[in-house]
């Protein structure tokens, strides 16, 4: 007896695979879609930092951790609940001389770099805990890396990188080199070696040249530094 054979049409197969196809698409794109939103939000991070330097020099006439009117005093500006930086120590605090001390990755308040955030939060210009010894007191990006500013040139130390000695610096770490890459063609000159914004590897030296742009590997972190 002649048993009709089981099997798809071409048509069948053809259906399936533009499903497929539709299905790989909207996830490739759902992916393309969350990548740019990520790399707006590490770029919105490094454009918000000179609105928090300018708002805060319109408002009190000093720079922000460089403030000699932030005494922890109650006669002092923002009362006992503002830092100042402590010990006075040349080239990690030095209030009132116009520069940022310190270092970007300072984690206590003997830079001015680190008391830096505080000051911004509570004059109101930046969200984020303003008691100092708050575990989560130092900013983080989108993937959970440190943030920090320091002084370009008159950093401790010398400028950070090599070839950029901005008025202040902030860098951004733990970034993928993908979105490194697509930051800094978003806010620069797409070279992680020239401009304003540099890429550097996380064992970076200071003083020490930025990664040419073919160094920077889409799968590994990396520091990201821009210049204001």
């Amino acid at each position: 007896m002649y048993r009709k054979q089981q099997g798809f049409t071409l048509v069948e197969i053809a259906i399936v695979l533009v499903i497929i196809g539709l299905l790989l698409g909207g996830v490739l794109k759902g992916q393309e879609l969350i990548n740019s939103a990520k790399v707006k939000n590490f770029a919105q991070d490094f454009r918000n930092v000179p609105l928090f330097i300018y708002g805060y020099q319109d408002k009190y006439k000093a720079l922000p951790g460089d403030d000699a009117g932030v005494t922890g005093l109650a006669a002092g500006r923002f009362g006992t609940s503002g830092n100042t930086c402590t010990p006075d120590a040349a080239s990690h605090c030095a209030k009132g001389n116009g520069v940022i001390d310190g270092v970007w990755t300072a984690n206590s308040v003997t830079d001015e770099s680190f008391v830096f955030w505080q000051h911004i939060r509570l004059a109101g210009f930046a969200a984020g805990p303003t008691s100092t010894a708050d575990a989560t007191y130092i900013p983080r990006n989108a993937d959970g890396g440190l943030m920090g500013i320091e002084s370009g040139s008159a950093a401790t130390g010398g400028a950070y990188i090599s070839g950029l000695t901005p008025t202040y610096l902030v860098c951004s770490t733990g970034i993928l080199g993908k979105y490194a890459k697509q930051l800094d063609t978003t806010l620069d000159d797409g070279n992680t070696a020239t401009g304003s914004m540099r890429v550097v590897a996380l064992t970076h030296a200071r003083g020490s040249a930025a990664l040419a742009t073919s160094a920077v590997d889409d799968s590994t972190s990396f520091i990201v530094c821009m210049g204001l």
